[in-house]
């Protein structure tokens, strides 16, 4: 079985007449890459979140996102006036230092700034049973999460055992190429030196080139290892264990090594055209196997 790495995943609680919504995103990455943002009352259980997420989730680039607000949707805000009263010296100050005029609207000056409204929920101390809400619906999220992530693991296996079988299936073109192809170098061969008629060579020591130089052309270990290759990549797909992402992104990166060294033996159009068919399919493997845990 296989996960995936994207995922997504809400879950929305009610406390207090607060409602209280946990999203969870994530994208592949190599390791994980966790971005938790929350209402600074909720700073203390930040820690206990991202140990969640780091048991859970092993890889990706996650991103968490916890709101609060009323459960009726509207929020009270405050004029934070101390900060309004220091925007107002400064701006005064720097009226007369280079010598500019004052606002003659304070009022659309001055609540235009930063930080001069303020939501009256982020200022409030907020008990462990809220706290405890908040970690539910963040647990909530992140169940989801993993069954989108499974979801997603299944139809990224159906896609992977596709393309294998596209390989497999033009992989066993290359036999048909392969009993005519060494036959048709060596008349190719022996076809060029008959044109140089007035050259003359020895047949046993050509004979003997011809064998050294077939002999490096053959591309049946090649063969071999591809196929061992193809087997060991379904093998680890329908391994029982999730985290497989990397070990089938070696795996891919082996046969595309085997599949360009037959390219590079082949001396041969139609055979070549199989090599290219093949890495056109691995291709569409590797851009995907990123994806898997």
């Amino acid at each position: 079985m296989i996960l995936s790495m994207t995922g997504f995943g809400k879950a929305v609680k009610v406390f207090n007449h607060k409602k209280i919504t946990v999203e969870v995103k994530s994208l592949n990455s190599k390791q994980l890459d966790a971005i938790v943002k929350l209402p600074q009352p909720y700073r203390s259980v930040e820690l206990d979140i991202r140990g969640r997420l780091t048991q859970q989730l092993q890889r990706g680039k996650v991103d968490v996102f916890i709101t609060s607000e009323n459960a009726d949707g509207v929020t009270p805000m405050n004029i934070n006036i101390e900060q309004l009263r220091l925007y107002k010296q400064q701006i005064e100050q720097m009226s007369c230092a280079l010598d500019l005029p004052q606002p003659t609207d304070w009022y659309n000056t001055l609540l235009r700034l930063p930080d001069v409204w303020c939501n009256e929920q982020n200022g409030n101390e907020v008990d462990d049973d809220e706290l405890a809400v908040v970690m539910q619906a963040s647990d909530d999220a992140l169940a989801q999460l993993l069954e989108f992530r499974t979801q997603e693991g299944r139809r990224l296996e159906l896609f992977f055992e596709e393309k294998i079988a596209a390989i497999q299936q033009i992989f066993a073109e290359v036999e048909t190429y392969e009993s005519s192809r060494i036959e048709r170098i060596r008349e190719r061969i022996v076809e060029g030196l008959t044109k140089f008629e007035s050259v003359e060579y020895d047949k046993n020591r050509l004979e003997q080139e011809l064998i050294f130089y077939i002999e490096k052309l053959d591309i049946t270990e090649e063969k071999i290892r591809l196929q061992n290759h193809i087997n060991y990549f379904l093998e680890t797909l329908h391994a029982d264990e999730p985290g497989q992402g990397k070990k089938l992104g070696f795996i891919a990166q082996e046969m595309g090594r085997e599949i360009n060294t037959m390219g590079s033996k082949a001396n041969q159009a139609e055979l070549q055209q199989v090599v290219v068919r093949m890495k056109d399919q691995l291709e569409q493997i590797k851009e995907q196997v990123l994806n898997v845990l």
